[in-house]
């Protein structure tokens, strides 16, 4: 199964991967099949479930806080932040809009 152009440009954006060369897409297409195969199991009656764990009891262990008042601290570790939040990276690679590049698979 073929990977569509904007297929492809989407899940770049969802995954924040670069699958411009050859073998990333071919790396994709084989998951796309590998996954595929879920479509064959029956699950005809089968409830969808929050959890697979979801009929055991889980227990929590008690939160003794042992130290606190360190948010200040804590930030300072940070290399942006919005108000007293950590700003995570916005990925690993800078992606243009797909009418601005070049695609593997541009034109197909």
């Amino acid at each position: 199964q073929k990977v569509s152009v904007e297929v492809l440009d989407h899940l770049e954006h969802l995954a924040l991967v670069d699958f411009r060369d050859s073998e990333g897409v071919e790396r994709l297409q084989k998951a796309i099949q590998f996954a595929d195969h879920l479509h064959e199991v029956n699950t005809d009656g089968v409830e969808p479930m929050d959890s697979v764990l979801e009929d055991r009891c889980l227990y929590l262990r008690e939160d003794d806080v042992t130290e606190g008042n360190c948010t200040k601290d804590l930030l300072e570790n940070a290399r942006e932040k919005v108000e007293e939040y950590f700003v995570a990276p916005p990925g690993n690679i800078p992606l243009l809009k797909l009418e601005e590049r070049d695609t593997f698979l541009q034109g197909s």
